[in-house]
């Protein structure tokens, strides 16, 4: 199976975001081809959630999971460790109140 390139998947991410009026931006460029991907969805109350991309060996299927969750302090510090451990590493932050981050809509995996 073909896989999208970060850049590629991240450009109709921020498209898909923007039809909903969703406010996002890319806080971290990675590698244009390969780099992961972690998005941060900012709820502007000193709360947020990090999701990232994980595989399941099981099915080869792909989905996103929280990585960490709650203060927003938390979150960022939790964002550097992983971006120390992979320079390579995109972060794209969504800012919503209600939490919005379509990353549970069909395509997005």
């Amino acid at each position: 199976m073909a896989r999208l390139t970060a850049r590629f998947w991240i450009d109709a991410y921020l498209a898909r975001l923007r039809t909903q009026d969703i406010p996002a931006f890319i806080v971290t460029h990675g590698d244009d081809t390969a780099g992961s991907v972690l998005v941060k969805v900012n709820q502007l109350d000193g709360q947020a959630t990090v999701y990232q991309r994980s595989y399941n060996l099981l099915d080869d299927k792909q989905s996103w999971a929280i990585l960490e969750q709650g203060d927003e302090v938390q979150v960022d510090a939790s964002i550097a460790r992983q971006r120390g451990f992979d320079p390579d590493i995109w972060v794209v932050e969504v800012e919503d109140r209600q939490g919005r981050h379509l990353l549970d809509q069909p395509g997005m995996a």
